[in-house]
């Protein structure tokens, strides 16, 4: 989220992947077994000794003693060497254990703030290890976290001395130009998404940046580009298959188990583990017409108040976000960034407006690849900056909202501060509160208020500035986005999921009793 030029179109750029060991990647069959293989030692023996490939799998593989972990509740736990043993050779995949490369790369996530320790990651190849991996957990009553993209700015994507299960290797889209579907494997990221469905032409709402993980950003919710055309990511869903916290496969449609289809849509993770998204997809001209205009600091006021009215009669082809922002080194500006998905000869009557302001310090609207845009947004050193951040659901803009902001912002030096909002609208609000598990359907911006640090730095002052300026912007908000909520209380999750809740908590008390999938924005069972 480095550029400023689009940070009012690319609010989710806060999920990252990280690359795994390519070599522990490769192997499909049992490392231990292979390992123990002529072939392994050959292989090894042409390989440097840093990289030998029996020594690295036998060290990733291998069980040498029971291990360290703690269940759900905090309580320590032993886990017998053999019983883990026996995990790691039931999966097609890979078991990390501490002391491993490959571990310490997988139990990242992108905000580097978050340093935890799981005790053992499981990354499954398949359905038959997500379920393997979760009966195991549930077994010995670990703590779970399930990492996809390891964009959860509040590191609920892993966990000290549980089990991670990391979804990086469950990967694969297949798109159906005909049906216009697009199969989607749990692990993928969105980038796969957009580039297969949209040889094709086609297109479904996947966010705004290509490495972010199609599991966490489906399940909460799923806004981007086109969401104001197309719906949210969880509205254009048609079937997911999923492994629920007793380790069975169950596959929810409108046909198929629909309670649980409904719940998975905007309940985010606390039923289970989708292994196989199916998304409805959409006809889309491959070029947009997307960009910004920065206005001075000293016009936020009349910016913004701008913004709020031109964003309530927008087309629904039309997405368009604002902010203030201050960027590293740079003054403080107003922003507006627009991506429109309409017919191009449209266009630029739909934008002209915005020109007329303010006085525009630096316009780059232009026709661009969909998919170009997409990546546009991608972080390319994500571990080199701590983020804080809060978040809530607004409304119409009123002109207190405007003056609080404006008041309060404050540029840090050699830091990045910013207040920006994602529209809503058009198709997302005119679905029903109570047809999926989302119920903030009435909403026009999702507001964040967020600081960015060079790691090494301390924070404290930053942190301490957005928790003051949030007492006045919270009370403009109404509700959050359950993939943005970083310290929310139990209380507070709750009451957000509004006249859904109790829906939610019937079926967490069906699928997942026992809480086993609880690091989320958590639907507590009363089982």
């Amino acid at each position: 989220m480095g550029d400023w030029r689009m940070v009012c179109i690319t609010i989710n750029a806060r999920c990252v992947d990280f690359p795994h060991n390519k070599i522990s990647q490769g192997i499909s069959m049992n490392r231990r077994r292979f390992c123990q293989s002529s072939l392994a030692a050959a292989v090894a023996a042409s390989l440097p000794a840093t990289q030998s490939l029996a020594a690295l799998l036998n060290h990733l593989t291998q069980v040498t003693s029971d291990v360290n972990a703690v269940t759900g509740d905090g309580a320590e736990v032993t886990l017998k060497q053999a019983a883990v043993q026996e995990l790691a050779d039931s999966l097609r995949g890979n078991l990390l254990l501490p002391g491993s490369e490959a571990y310490e790369t997988a139990r990242m996530v992108l905000n580097p703030t978050i340093d935890k320790r799981p005790a053992l990651i499981a990354q499954p190849m398949g359905s038959a290890d997500v379920s393997d991996a979760v009966s195991f957990a549930r077994q010995e009553n670990l703590l779970v976290a399930v990492k996809c993209g390891g964009h959860s700015m509040a590191g609920k994507s892993t966990c000290d001395g549980g089990m991670m299960i990391d979804l990086s290797l469950l990967r694969s889209v297949r798109v159906d130009p005909i049906a216009r579907t697009a199969r989607v494997a749990g692990g993928s990221l969105l980038g796969e998404l957009d580039h297969d469905s949209m040889a094709y032409g086609l297109v479904t709402t996947a966010g705004t940046v290509s490495h972010t993980g199609v599991g966490g950003i489906t399940l909460g919710g799923g806004f981007g580009r086109v969401a104001r055309k197309f719906g949210l990511s969880l509205d254009n869903v048609l079937a997911v298959d999923i492994i629920t916290a007793d380790g069975k496969f169950h596959r929810a449609s409108a046909d198929d188990n629909p309670e649980l289809y409904w719940g998975v849509r905007g309940g985010g993770g606390n039923f289970g583990i989708v292994t196989s998204f199916e998304f409805q997809l959409h006809p889309m001209h491959r070029k947009v017409i997307a960009g910004s205009f920065i206005f001075p600091f000293s016009k936020a006021r009349n910016i913004m108040n701008f913004f709020g009215e031109y964003a309530d009669s927008a087309p629904d082809e039309l997405h368009v976000g604002g902010g203030v922002v201050a960027e590293q080194g740079q003054d403080s500006v107003a922003v507006i960034g627009v991506v429109y998905c309409g017919p191009h000869d449209k266009a630029d009557a739909v934008i002209a407006p915005i020109r007329t302001a303010g006085t525009v310090i630096k316009e780059d609207v232009k026709a661009i690849d969909y998919v170009a845009l997409q990546k546009s947004g991608d972080i390319d050193d994500p571990r080199a900056n701590g983020s804080y951040l809060k978040s809530g659901f607004t409304g119409k803009f009123t002109s207190q909202l405007v003056d609080d902001l404006v008041d309060t912002f404050e540029a840090h030096p050699g830091r990045s501060t910013r207040v920006v909002f994602q529209q809503s609208g058009g198709a997302i609000g005119r679905v029903p509160d109570d047809a999926t598990a989302f119920p903030h359907r009435e909403s026009k911006h999702n507001m964040l208020s967020f600081v960015n640090w060079p790691m090494g730095t301390d924070p404290s002052q930053h942190i301490a500035y957005i928790r003051q300026q949030w007492k006045s912007l919270e009370p403009h908000t109404r509700g959050f986005y359950t993939n943005d909520f970083f310290t929310e209380t139990q209380q507070q999750v709750n009451a957000n999921y509004r006249g859904n809740y109790t829906r939610l908590v019937n079926l967490k008390n069906q699928y997942d009793p026992t809480n086993l999938f609880r690091l989320n924005a958590n639907v507590r069972p009363t089982a």
